[in-house]
């Protein structure tokens, strides 16, 4: 009989076949000439590669500890995999975020465009774009025969990501830009594979406007039973949503208090509104231009990397390479992190989404997010995984969880501050409205979602029970987010429940975590050690996180 190391392993190459767009992603190769099937025959036949697979761990005993703790790991995450599948999810996945209509689009930021090969695997996948599309109208006509009709918001909203890709906006579209460098001897081939990806988008567009609006969801609340289910898969563990809620008012309170310090030092008698003006007008945190903030990042992260190294983290030679990279447009706004291949032949990277038309960008607000997507955030979180041989594949490359990768992201930044990376109160401050704005979501999110009331001496609409209309104005007034980038997360929470609290409730429970440790372990207590050993553990959920840390030692 195989082991549970020997199935997980399998079970990576069988998802790969059945979904090779996230073949891609993850960098394995063979599939970058292949498209996934996104009819809900095709949703169909990646849940029956999970459901064998999560049999065959299910009949087989572990053999070790490593080997309890991945079949720990696989049966929590494939196990939630199958309910959002049975639950009919899978197939009304449409958001502005993180749903197929992205992933079709997305999956050639990471192809390789070194040789004539790699660019007749992009025209072979051009010319698939048009049937991936379908299948994604086939899945969302048939969840809406059942009930499962995604909000009237994400189909606007994904319609417009739809038009920009297509070039209705009144500039080139992705595609056109996509095959610009494209060796001569394919450009005939790779032309027509652009205009028909571009058709298709634009048809797509034409559909969510003209065929689902109507039978779309008004209510962008998901409800108790929904919320739930998506809160379970991107934290990993069943919490109790009101005791979150009622936390995330205490944390917000916490930082706001703490942020005024930093203002009163950096602007005495200001507000916070009033002190990021001045920072925003102070040209010590100024950079003029995309490439010079390409590179402004860049350098950033290079320093990162080469100061943490050996001092406070181990990090091989293999992820020393990090990439800072703008975003194409038409996604929505903010930062991403695309993890490296498995054999790190395509580095790490991290994109920039930027609003149309902005060239000058305010740094202080920016650094502490180079950290969280960079180093010690996502790159040396997600990258130490898939360097870890002692992992199986799908904890390598599948096991990611929002609650414990974002968590750490976000414990990531504060930690900078605490090894003396954050000394400049201006970039402290930055830092400081980022924490702000990750326990805004804990509210907004649960309180949007679950229709909550907001309790009293909040000094926000007291008594009232949440509405997106008080999501946006919350946001807006309390925290000193860039409006845009507000108007976007809106829409992102409504459409990807349960998603935004993974970063803050994930934070508060590696600190927990870490102290657990340190109180445990006494003067012995090493925090680089500590470190070391959480980050080879791989992705997992919170609660397996937390039983994996309590056997460190």
């Amino acid at each position: 009989m195989a082991s549970v190391h020997e199935i997980c392993n399998q079970f990576v190459d069988d998802f790969a076949a059945a979904h090779p767009l996230l073949a891609t992603e993850l960098g394995i190769p063979g599939y970058d000439d292949q498209m996934s099937d996104y009819s809900p025959e095709g949703h169909a036949a990646r849940a029956a590669v999970e459901r064998r697979a999560l049999a065959a761990v299910a009949q087989t005993d572990a053999a070790d500890p490593a080997e309890r703790a991945a079949k720990a790991v696989f049966t929590e995450r494939i196990g939630l995999d199958l309910e959002i599948h049975d639950a009919g999810l899978d197939s009304a996945s449409l958001n502005v975020i993180a749903s197929p209509v992205q992933e079709v689009r997305m999956a050639f930021d990471l192809m390789p465009t070194e040789t004539e090969e790699q660019w007749a695997n992009i025209s072979a996948r051009l010319g698939k774009v048009a049937t991936a599309l379908d299948g994604v109208r086939a899945s969302l006509l048939a969840a809406a025969d059942k009930g499962n009709a995604p909000a009237l918001r994400q189909v606007t909203k994904v319609a417009e990501q739809a038009e920009t890709w297509a070039g209705l906006k009144g500039e080139k579209g992705f595609f056109e830009n996509l095959i610009a460098g494209a060796p001569e001897a394919l450009h005939a081939e790779l032309e027509h594979g652009a205009r028909s990806a571009s058709e298709a988008y634009a048809e797509l567009a034409g559909f969510l406007r003209a065929e689902l609006a109507p039978r779309a969801r008004t209510k962008d609340a998901v409800g108790e039973d929904a919320y739930r289910l998506w809160s379970r898969y991107f934290i990993g563990a069943a919490l109790d949503p009101r005791e979150a809620y009622a936390w995330g008012w205490e944390e917000f309170s916490r930082l706001e208090t703490e942020m005024h310090a930093v203002a009163a030092r950096l602007k005495p008698g200001a507000t916070l509104a009033e002190t990021a003006d001045a920072l925003d007008a102070d040209p010590r945190y100024r950079v003029q231009g995309r490439k010079q903030f390409e590179r402004w990042m860049q350098d950033l992260s290079d320093n990162a990397l080469n100061a943490l190294r050996g001092k406070h983290f181990e990090i091989p030679d293999e992820l020393m390479a990090l990439e800072c990279k703008i975003a194409p447009p038409g996604g929505g706004a903010g930062a991403y992190y695309t993890g490296p291949s498995e054999d790190f032949s395509r580095p790490g990277r991290m994109w920039w989404s930027l609003p149309p038309g902005r060239d000058e960008f305010s740094t202080w607000r920016e650094v502490s997010t180079v950290y969280h997507e960079g180093v010690p955030g996502h790159h040396l979180q997600i990258a130490t995984a898939v360097y870890e041989r002692s992992l199986n594949r799908f904890q390598r490359l599948l096991a990611f969880t929002s609650g414990h990768g974002e968590g750490w992201a976000l414990y990531a930044e504060r930690l900078m501050q605490d090894l003396g990376y954050l000394s400049d109160d201006g970039n402290l401050f930055g830092m400081l409205s980022e924490q702000l704005f990750r326990a805004g979501r804990v509210l907004v999110d649960f309180g949007m979602h679950l229709e909550l009331e907001i309790p009293a001496g909040t000094g926000f609409h007291e008594g009232s029970r949440w509405t997106p209309e008080l999501g946006l104005e919350f946001m807006l007034t309390r925290t000193i987010t860039d409006p845009p980038l507000v108007h976007d997360e809106i829409d992102r929470y409504l459409g990807w429940p349960g998603q935004a609290p993974a970063y803050k409730l994930g934070e508060r429970l590696w600190l927990e975590a870490r102290e657990d440790a340190r109180r445990r372990q006494g003067s012995s207590f090493d925090i680089k050690d500590f470190h070391t050993k959480a980050l080879r553990l791989g992705g997992m959920g919170l609660d397996t996180l937390r039983q994996q840390l309590s056997e460190l030692d």
